[in-house]
C-alpha cells in the first residue's frame, strides 16, 4: 500500500525526526507504528540510526512491526528480525542481518547481558512504554554504561534498560495510555527521555514535589497528586512530548457505552455478602474457598459476580454459582440481531461457561486465521481476554459490538481492548458506524468498584475503601 500520512501522523513523524529523545503519546489506532518507521527511515538518509531495537509486547514484536514493514511500499527495503523463541532461536535472530530487531519486554534482561558493553543499537523504540513505569533510581542522572542501577524485585526489565541508555542516542517512547494508573506512571517513562532532568533525578524526589502520602499507616504509601501537580508535570515534559488524539483531527464514529445491571439470585447474593464479610464462602457441595488476604478476596468476589468460583489452587476446577450474566449476554446476542459480538472475559471459567452456552463462539488464540475469520464475519462471537487482545490487534472489520462479561482493574487493558474495534479503527477502515460497548455489571458487587476505579483512575485501595463505606 502507498502511505499517505494523515495530519496527525505527519506531526508524529516531525516530532521523531526533530527530537533525538521523544515521547509520543498518541491514541490507540493512530498509526504510531508506521509513523515511527517512516520517521526513522527518513533520518537514515542523514544520520546512522540503524540498527533499531523495538521493544514491544510479544504479539506486537512477533507480527505487528514486521507486518507494517511488509504492508507499506516505502518500507519494503527494510529487514526485520524478531528476537523471539528459545535462546538458540534468539541468537540466530541476532546473527541475521537486519535494520530492525524486535524483542518482547520479557527478554530485555537477556539481551543486555548478551551484549554487555558492546551494545549495538543506535536507536531504541519502546512500544507501550508504560512497561517502563516501574523504574526507580537513587538520583544519579548521568549513569555510565555498565553501571548498575539499584534494582528492586519489581521493574527488573526497566533497570536492565537503564544501564544501556548512555549508548543509545535516539530513544522513542510510544504509548496510547501514558498514565493508566495516575500521574505517578510518568516518571519512569520520562527518565529514559531525559534521565530525570524534568521530573526529578529520583522517584522519591518526584513524589515529594507533586504528591502527598494520604496513608494512615506510617509504613504505607497512598499517593494523591497535589492540586498543581498535573499542570506543572505536563508543562515540564511538553518540550519532549507530543500528545495526539485522533478525535482532534477527524470526525470519528460515536462510541456508545452502556451498563446492564445484573441481579444476583437471592441465595447467591447471600453467599456473596458472606464472602465479603468473612473472606470465605461455603459452597453447596461442601468445598470451602478461603480468601486469605484482601487481594485474594477481591479476586474471589469478582469471580462470584461473574458466576463461578475456582475450587482448587491450580484453578482447573470450578463450581458454578449462577447464570445471571450468561442470561444477560444472551439478551445482548438477541439485540445484536445477527451482528458479530466481541466478548471480553477475565477468568478461564468465564470462557468455558460462555462456550457451553454459545457453541458457535470461538476463543481468540494465537492463530492468525482466527483473526482473519473474525474480520471476514465468519465468527458470530469471539471471546478475548484483554491481555491477549491488546496492542496492535485489528479486529474492526469483524464487528462494532463489544460486551464486557467480567471486569478487572487495569485501565490500560480496558482501553486497549475497546480500541481493537474502536472508533479510530472503524474510521480508518472505512466503516462509518458507531461502536457499542456494553458492560454486564453484577449489582451491589465489586464489579461496580472496578467500573468506578477505571472511570476515576482511583487506586484500587481507594476504590475498595469507598465501597466498604457505602456497604456499611
Amino acid at each position: 500500500m502507498k502511505f499517505i500520512p494523515r495530519d496527525y501522523q505527519a506531526d508524529i513523524i516531525s516530532a521523531i525526526t526533530d527530537m533525538p529523545r521523544v515521547m509520543i503519546m498518541a491514541g490507540m489506532g493512530t498509526g504510531k507504528t508506521v509513523s515511527a518507521l517512516t520517521a526513522l527511515d527518513i533520518l537514515s538518509l542523514v544520520e546512522p540510526v540503524y540498527p533499531v531495537l523495538i521493544l514491544a509486547p510479544l504479539r506486537v514484536a512477533q507480527s505487528v512491526w514486521p507486518g507494517e514493514v511488509q504492508k507499506w511500499d516505502h518500507l519494503q527495503h527494510l529487514r526485520v528480525s524478531p528476537i523471539l523463541g528459545d535462546a538458540k532461536q534468539r541468537l540466530a535472530a541476532l546473527a541475521s542481518p537486519a535494520e530492525i530487531y524486535t524483542i518482547n519486554y520479557e527478554n530485555i534482561g537477556w539481551l543486555t547481558e548478551h551484549w554487555g558493553d558492546k551494545w549495538p543499537y543506535r536507536t531504541v523504540v519502546c512500544d507501550e512504554s508504560t512497561k517502563l513505569k516501574s523504574l526507580r533510581t537513587g538520583g544519579k542522572q548521568n549513569v555510565e554504561f555498565g553501571q548498575k542501577v539499584s534494582r528492586k524485585a519489581k521493574g527488573k526489565r526497566a533497570y536492565a534498560l537503564a544501564e544501556i541508555t548512555p549508548y543509545t542516542r535516539r530513544w522513542i517512547n510510544l504509548t496510547g495510555t501514558p498514565a493508566p494508573n495516575g500521574l505517578q506512571d510518568l516518571w519512569g517513562q520520562m527518565w529514559f527521555i531525559d534521565r530525570g532532568t524534568r521530573l526529578g533525578r529520583s522517584y522519591s524526589a518526584f513524589e515529594r514535589a507533586w504528591f502527598i502520602n494520604t496513608s494512615r499507616d506510617p509504613r504505607g504509601t497512598q499517593l494523591k497528586p497535589l492540586p498543581h501537580a498535573e499542570k506543572e508535570i505536563m508543562d515540564r515534559i511538553s518540550a519532549v512530548c507530543l500528545s495526539i488524539e485522533a478525535k482532534d483531527y477527524m470526525d470519528l464514529p460515536e462510541l456508545v457505552s452502556s451498563v446492564v445491571e445484573v441481579e444476583l439470585p437471592p441465595p447467591v447474593r447471600k453467599q456473596y455478602k458472606q464472602l465479603e464479610r468473612e473472606m470465605f464462602i461455603e459452597l453447596e457441595n461442601g468445598d470451602a474457598i478461603e480468601a486469605k488476604n484482601a487481594a485474594s478476596k477481591t479476586i474471589k468476589c469478582l469471580q462470584a459476580a461473574s458466576g463461578a468460583l475456582y475450587t482448587d489452587e491450580q484453578r482447573t476446577a470450578w463450581a458454578n454459582l449462577h447464570d445471571a450474566k450468561l442470561d444477560a449476554l444472551e439478551e445482548a446476542v438477541e439485540e445484536a440481531a445477527g451482528m458479530p459480538i466481541l466478548v471480553a472475559y477475565h477468568f478461564k471459567h468465564d470462557a468455558e461457561r460462555i462456550l457451553k452456552r454459545f457453541p458457535k463462539a470461538r476463543l481468540l488464540d494465537k492463530k492468525p486465521e482466527t483473526i482473519n475469520e473474525w474480520n471476514r464475519g465468519e465468527i458470530p462471537m469471539l471471546l478475548a481476554h484483554p491481555q491477549s487482545a491488546a496492542h496492535g490487534l485489528s479486529l474492526q472489520d469483524g464487528g462494532n459490538i463489544l460486551v464486557f462479561f467480567s471486569h478487572w482493574w487495569s485501565l490500560e487493558e480496558y482501553q486497549q481492548i475497546i480500541e481493537r474495534i474502536g472508533p479510530t479503527r472503524q474510521f480508518q477502515a472505512g466503516h462509518p458506524r458507531p461502536v457499542y460497548v456494553r458492560h454486564l455489571v453484577a449489582k451491589g458487587t465489586l464489579d461496580e468498584v472496578v467500573m468506578e476505579r477505571r472511570q476515576t483512575k482511583a487506586r484500587v485501595q481507594d476504590a475498595l475503601m469507598n465501597y466498604m463505606k457505602r456497604s456499611k
